[in-house]
């Protein structure tokens, strides 16, 4: 098997209504492993609990099948005997043929060998001997032709003693579950954490939620432009059966996109044609009756292993070059309102989560997990407990409920190795009587240390949160001049209308200036804290206050071009009625104390309300433009990219191209539907694209050949 393109790819070792024999085999399964990782080379072709190459089928259960069959399937591959005693119809795939070697010629001569991993007319996928995935079109391929004998090498019984082949079978025949050795070696292959980190340095992909760690969701490829952009076409689209609203910013890696459903299905595509490579679905194991939100927004990818939350608050890992099931951790309990709606995000030796549910007066947290073995590295709570610096902002035993979620993917600094994360609305959301004080951390950031989630520093956005502003928007990282210094910046455009400018090494407040009427607020004092009107705070009267309950901007990806300097947002520049009423906590139910109703409508003389989308120059706060839209379209993103294009998605069903300096429109797409999420942009084989999720449907837009 050693450097060879060896075992065909196959999905299972188990079918329906058939039982494999379970005789016991000779042989020293520990010897037997020392041959299959050394001597016999099958780790470089096979994966067992995620390490390995995946040219052929994941072993990590192989032990479902008999001696017999194993020991004929290597000694005979192109004839492999089936479960009863029989030839040409069994093999590591299962009770089938093994597929043929795949040939593929391309018109400058080169030549790939591979497994099929997929097919139609028009393209065919492979896999070759190290594991990596080719997408071709045949009608640009020289010669594609079949090979009738198996991609596993035939000469075993040459290669290997009697006695090592009867190991190799004992060490197969123990393997019976994907709980098997986890060690870092299987992060050794893949997508590294420098890659990751200088993910500016490959702009063909799209390796994080937000495009690379600093959070700008920034796109460098400039083939489409503002010139040609208006020759844009949709490539192709996938749909996804079940998914009503997507809200996933898919990754691309090297040529194979990873996304989310809201149904727990996580796929791999190519990303040049869209067809599937692998599906994974997860079932959730409990469900909430109460439950709310039920999205997914994306993945994490290290290594070869790929990471995502599920509605019923579990973190899985995937093996990213097969779907296989690697780990799974319960982090939280969905009975009591948690869940995972964000994509992780990966550092060198860790995976982060948040957690969603601030609705239910959970208190909530941040994790780091050992990305091999899926154990809890550590926990911070965003709501601190007695004798916790912050426990003291609450009143009483209020904190016991408090919230504090953290479902939005954060940012990282890899030079100052800080971690910065977003946290939600306050508990209850609405009524503020029972949990007097500024009720850190709610609506704040916190700097992390993340090697310890020990708390660097925080600022507090929204102190006694009465409207669920949250602070669960993009923290976006830039190093710039800024007012004469050069200096290292948090940008952010928060809910509570205020675009907001901090010293990220440090916390200091250095501006905040609203982009859309904020009532609410009066200033900030020298040390940055807004002052904050009494008469704006929710009651059981009512008030009528800028901005609306949905914010002068959500949470959905906002983009900082280094081209021009600006930061592009969705923007909502209306109010709302904030009542509050009494109520008593119950797990598992929405805490809000929300009253009936109040004013319901603007003060007279009001403006009228308006939304769309703004660039926001950092250095004064100013907005450069807006590109007005008839709905309100908080739950969509923008994308800036090197073109000098700036792509915007809309609950009006549009994707919309405008030119990144005037905010002039120059081209749309109508979807059909709302676009509740992010637009992102990746190249393959040289040319650029530019996907995003609609209701249902994934599409990806290309310039014509």
């Amino acid at each position: 098997m050693k450097s060879r393109v060896t075992l065909f790819a196959a999905a299972c070792f188990c079918f329906a209504g058939f039982a494999f024999a379970q005789q016991n085999a000779p042989g020293d399964p520990a010897q037997g492993k020392i041959v299959f990782e050394g001597k016999g080379g099958c780790i470089g072709c096979h994966t067992v609990n995620g390490a390995g190459t995946a040219v052929g089928p994941d072993l990590s259960t192989a032990g479902t099948m008999s001696a017999a069959q194993l020991e004929g399937t290597i000694l005979d591959p192109n004839n492999p005997p089936a479960a009863g005693g029989g030839r040409g119809r069994g093999g590591f795939g299962g009770f089938r043929r093994p597929p043929a070697t795949i040939v593929a010629r391309t018109k400058d001569g080169h030549e790939y060998r591979g497994a099929r991993k997929n097919e139609d007319a028009f393209s065919i996928q492979i896999v070759d001997a190290t594991g990596k995935f080719h997408f071709f079109e045949k009608s640009e391929l020289a010669d594609l032709r079949v090979e009738t004998r198996s991609l596993m090498p035939a000469d075993f019984s040459a290669r290997l003693t009697r006695p090592e082949i009867q190991n190799v079978v004992a060490y197969l025949r123990s393997l019976n579950s994907l709980e098997g050795p986890k060690t870092a070696a299987v992060l050794d292959a893949g997508l590294s954490y420098d890659r990751i980190r200088n993910a500016s340095a490959e702009p063909q992909n799209w390796l994080t939620y937000w495009g690379d760690y600093a959070g700008r969701h920034y796109s460098s490829l400039s083939q489409i432009n503002a010139s040609n952009v208006k020759n844009l076409q949709a490539q192709w689209s996938l749909q996804l059966a079940g998914a009503a609203q997507l809200e996933a910013t898919p990754l691309v890696v090297d040529g194979v996109m990873y996304t989310t459903t809201s149904g727990g299905v996580v796929l791999a595509l190519d990303a040049k044609t869209g067809r599937q490579i692998w599906r994974y679905q997860r079932t959730q194991k409990k469900k909430s009756p109460s439950e709310i939100n039920p999205y997914n927004r994306g993945v994490a990818i290290l290594g070869n292993r790929l990471f995502f939350g599920t509605l019923d608050a579990a973190l899985v890992a995937l093996d990213a070059r097969t779907g296989t099931l690697l780990w799974e951790d319960q982090i939280g309990d969905t009975m009591q309102g948690m869940s995972i709606t964000g994509a992780p995000l990966v550092l060198k030796d860790k995976v982060i989560t948040g957690i969603s549910g601030g609705e239910f007066g959970i208190r909530a947290f941040i994790d780091a997990y050992d990305p091999a073995t899926g154990k809890l590295l550590w926990r911070t709570y965003t709501i601190p407990g007695p004798g916790e610096p912050g426990n003291e902002t609450w009143a009483g035993d209020s904190w016991k409920h408090g919230s504090g979620a953290t479902w939005l993917t954060g940012s990282y600094d890899p030079d100052l190795n800080t971690l910065f994360w977003a946290v939600g609305n306050p508990g209850p959301d609405i009524g503020g009587e029972s949990r007097k004080g500024d009720n850190l951390y709610s609506s704040s950031v916190l700097a992390l240390d993340p090697d310890t989630g020990k708390i660097k520093w925080h600022y507090q956005f929204t102190p006694h949160d009465t409207h669920d502003w949250d602070a669960t928007e993009d923290m976006v990282l830039v190093d710039r001049r800024y007012k004469g210094q050069n200096r290292k910046l948090l940008l952010h455009g928060d809910r509570n209308g205020v675009f907001y400018v901090l010293d990220r090494t440090t916390g200091q407040f250095l501006s905040g200036t609203p982009f859309v009427r904020a009532t609410w607020l009066k200033g900030f004092d020298e040390k940055g804290r807004p002052m904050i009107l009494p008469e704006s705070e929710a009651s059981p009267q009512g008030v009528y206050v800028y901005p609306a309950l949905g914010g002068g901007s959500n949470f959905q990806a906002p983009s900082y071009s280094p081209q021009t300097g600006w930061m592009y947002l969705h923007y909502h520049d209306g109010g709302g009625q904030y009542v509050s009423g009494p109520q008593d906590f119950e797990e598992g139910r929405q805490y809000q104390a929300r009253g009936g109703r109040g004013p319901a409508a603007p003060p007279a003389g009001a403006a009228p309300d308006t939304q769309g989308i703004m660039a926001i120059d950092p250095e004064t706060g100013k907005v450069q433009w807006k590109f007005e839209l008839v709905q309100n379209s908080l739950t969509a993103g923008v994308l800036a990219t090197g073109g000098g294009v700036v792509f915007a998605a809309s609950a009006e069903g549009n994707l919309i191209a405008l030119d990144a300096k005037t905010g002039k429109a120059l081209w749309h797409f109508g979807a059909g539907a709302a676009i509740p999420a992010a637009p992102m942009s990746y190249s393959v084989d040289g040319r650029q694209y530019v996907a995003v999720s609609s209701a249902g449907v994934l599409y990806s837009f290309a310039l014509p050949e």
